[in-house]
């Protein structure tokens, strides 16, 4: 197997997460690579992989890293025209975008019209933009293979049952740390980024700990593999051992277990029919003991059912809800609001919205930016 890739955020946890892949099985070469401001550590992975490429969206981040890196020859571009110039490279045949929040979805279109795969761990891009993406995909004749390990599970149980028509989609969430905890109220930042299960970026573990994860990962569902919103179940299963399941219309559960770990379905992404062997941690159903399931508190974690109805209403809307997200959880995340007042904000700019149905990328781009103002504003 020969690949060459694009990462995008290669820095963060999914982008590290691929460059411990690629060492690993090999037969992948790194052509393109970008960052946000991390360039002590993106130093270390080019002179490492040595790509033929290199972005850093900070401008003055980018001009430090490029004397730095004087010596390799290699150029270093900057902003979103460097990002989208490292998505559509010409020696890449797939881009892993890892990028965390709707700043995905621009290099992720230009991406696909380049005739690149994707394999995506950005949420946003289906999450803003689901149907003009799919559709997109479908134009220009590439694939888009999931990342995220549920999506990935889905995906896995979906192999040899093309011509079987799916029931439910049952997709897993591990309830994040406050699934015992009764009170809300007074969460401080370190308590809600001490995931249980799994090491992440910040966002993404605040938006495990509100559901809001998993209520992005439930759009993300309906365009990934076609199904209606009402056939997509969401289950609360704190080992996050079982990545989510797929119920066909006889009866039978087809499901992918593993341990927590994001290399996997990061790897079958990469390598997809192939399986290839790796020295990962491998599950052990005796040291497991139990597997538990419960029903998510929408109640409690209002983001869930925020989302739910953000999908149904459809059009711009999930859009709005992400944006109003982002800025919410940022607020949280700089001491600015409580834990508790993240899905009063989002609430609050959904209703404001009027949603349009029959929707460009330069909508969407607007609908993004007008959440963001308005949840601002609270």
């Amino acid at each position: 197997m020969a690949k060459n890739i694009t990462i995008l955020g290669s820095t963060g946890s999914i982008g590290t997460q691929t460059l411990d892949v690629v060492r690993e099985i090999g037969g992948i070469s790194v052509k393109a690579m970008t960052t946000n401001t991390r360039i002590e550590l993106f130093e270390k992975q080019i002179r490492e992989f040595m790509p033929e490429l290199v972005c850093v969206m900070n401008a003055d981040k980018a001009k430090e890293l490029e004397e730095n890196i004087k010596d390799l020859g290699i150029p270093v571009l900057t902003g979103m025209d460097g990002l989208v110039a490292a998505a559509t490279y010409e020696k890449s045949d797939t881009v892993v975008n890892s990028v965390v929040g709707n700043i995905g979805l621009v290099p992720t279109v230009a991406a696909i019209k380049a005739k690149k795969d994707i394999a995506l761990a950005n949420k946003e891009t289906l999450v803003t933009c689901g149907e003009l993406v799919m559709k997109l995909i479908k134009e220009n004749n590439v694939h888009m293979y999931p990342v995220d390990s549920e999506h990935s599970a889905i995906f896995q149980s979906l192999q040899g049952n093309s011509m079987n028509r799916i029931e439910k989609i049952i997709l897993t969430a591990s309830g994040g740390p406050f699934r015992s905890r009764q009170d809300l109220s007074d969460i401080t930042i370190a308590d809600a980024l001490a995931h249980p299960n799994w090491a992440m970026g910040k966002k993404i573990t605040i938006d495990s700990a509100t559901l809001m994860n998993k209520g992005l990962e439930v759009i993300e569902a309906k365009w990934l593999f076609d199904v209606e919103t009402d056939k997509i179940q969401v289950v609360v299963h704190p080992q996050s051992i079982i990545h989510s399941a797929v119920e066909y219309e006889d009866g039978a559960v087809i499901a992918q277990l593993g341990v927590p770990d994001m290399k996997v379905p990061i790897q079958y992404a990469l390598t997809y029919p192939n399986r290839i062997k790796n020295g990962f941690k491998r599950l052990d159903l005796f040291e497991t003991a139990q597997l538990t399931f419960e029903r998510p508190q929408t109640e409690r974690f209002p983001c869930l059912a925020l989302a739910f109805e953000a999908i149904k209403t459809g059009g711009t809307m999930p859009c709005v809800l992400n944006g109003a997200n982002e800025v919410a959880v940022n607020k949280f995340l700089e001491g600015k609001i409580k834990f508790t007042q993240i899905p009063e904000i989002i609430e609050k700019v959904m209703s404001a919205y009027t949603v349009k149905y029959d929707y460009t990328l330069d909508d969407v781009l607007e609908a993004d930016r007008w959440s963001r103002e308005e949840a601002s504003k609270y």
